[in-house]
């Protein structure tokens, strides 16, 4: 257990792990691991393509996530002696050089190895400059923070391409029908089906879907409603004998769910400027989302009683943001599915932020604290020793989080 313990400190203070091998090889279990996991990677790109689409944008995302790291570290002077895709038993490695490249068989991250990233850390006497400890604040901070920097670029990026090529879903003044609810519908039998345009029902234009719910709201059951619709680019008028509402008694009953949302191409200029107000905005909604999720006694409302507790407090893992992935895709297509992870990728940007260890931002706020002690002609190091408890309490309530989020993603999926 003292050895497990050690490394288990060593590994979370440093960000990653600190096992250096000169000749690696790739064991059984890594090999046996890495096939059942290519498997299932295929059997869901089979059975759920769009789910599939999402999780390899998210494999992506990790991946550039350390290329910001590595990049950085490099350009700064830093020793970097490992860059692995996954965690636990090697699948693949090869060295270049002074660095370990690879995959190991766990897709649940990744990690690049810098030397010397705090007091503990042992380095020779050789490479002790080339240490991140070593380094200015300037040069430590950039390198610290490049993985969510790079997020950020990352969402933008996809912001900006989807509503530059195929726009962004805004209000256009008219109500599109999305959903017709079945062959017997009033709304189906007269004609209405999905994409029809809704101009008029009765004497009332239709301008949103409210004004469809509230005009509807004031026939009954077997009154004659005019509507007119526009469909394949041509208006027509129908007459539509509303049945009786299944839940609301003496309401007339349509059959159509509608809305009045649509997609609209941005030129670059408005492109550039909207995706950076929606990264805004979402790093706003992920700062508060990120208080929530940290919050044990919401888990525990949503394992009681998920009736009663708020959706929006309701923390959830890759597994349950995939199958709503999975779901958007369906019914938005790629541009659905690129928004969503726009967003995700903001979230971990501002998660990964935390000013604790083992997240990179608990990396910032040693070396901010470091920079604050620091005399002239006097650096202070922070004794990394002193944070690993705080540290250990994160991880419980990580992964109480990640058991709590798993179990609710597959009894209760999202969407």
């Amino acid at each position: 257990m003292s050895n497990f313990y050690q490394r288990f400190r060593e590994e979370m203070a440093a960000g990653g792990s600190v096992e250096e091998i000169e000749n690696p090889e790739v064991t059984r279990s890594g090999k046996i691991t890495g096939v059942v996991i290519a498997a299932l990677l295929l059997y869901l790109a089979v059975k759920n393509p769009w789910t599939f689409v999402f999780v390899v944008g998210l494999l992506i995302s990790v991946f550039l996530h350390e290329v910001g790291h590595f990049s950085t570290a490099r350009l700064t002077g830093m020793k970097v002696t490992q860059f692995f895709m996954g965690f636990g038993p090697r699948v693949w490695s090869m060295r270049r050089g002074e660095v370990e490249y690879g995959v190991r068989a766990l897709p649940l991250g990744a990690f690049v190895r810098i030397i010397g990233m705090n007091n503990i850390d042992e380095v020779e006497e050789a490479d002790e400059s080339r240490a991140y400890r070593s380094k200015s604040y300037p040069r430590r901070l950039l390198v610290i923070t490049a993985g969510s920097l790079m997020h950020m670029l990352i969402a933008f990026s996809l912001f900006f391409g989807v509503y530059a090529i195929s726009g962004r879903e805004q209000p256009t003044g008219v109500s599109i029908v999305r959903h017709v609810d079945d062959q017997n519908s009033p709304a189906y039998v007269a004609g209405v089906r999905e994409g029809d345009t809704l101009l008029r029902i009765g004497n009332t234009a239709i301008t949103d879907y409210d004004s469809v719910s509230a005009t509807i709201g004031t026939y009954r059951p077997g009154d004659s409603v005019d509507v007119v619709i526009k469909q394949n680019g041509v208006e027509k008028s129908l007459a539509i004998v509303l049945a009786a509402h299944p839940q609301v008694k003496d309401r007339g009953y349509f059959g159509v769910a509608a809305d009045d949302w649509g997609w609209q191409r941005l030129n670059p200029v408005v492109a550039a400027g909207q995706s950076a107000s929606d990264i805004g905005t979402t790093m706003w909604a992920s700062v508060t989302g990120v208080v929530s999720a940290l919050n044990p006694i919401n888990s525990v409302r949503h394992l009681t009683d998920s009736s009663q507790a708020d959706p929006a407090t309701r923390p959830s893992t890759v597994v349950g943001v995939s199958q709503y992935g999975g779901t958007v895709g369906r019914s938005e297509g790629l541009k659905g599915v690129l928004i969503l992870l726009a967003s995700v990728n903001v979230f971990i940007g501002i998660f990964n932020m935390l000013p604790l260890l083992p997240f990179d931002g608990g990396h910032a706020a040693i070396a901010t604290y470091e920079r604050i002690r620091s005399r002239r002609g006097k650096r202070y190091q922070a004794d990394i020793n002193k944070m690993v408890p705080v540290a250990t309490v994160v991880v419980g309530l990580l992964a109480f989080l990640l058991l709590t989020g798993l179990y609710l993603d597959v009894t209760q999926p999202l969407g």
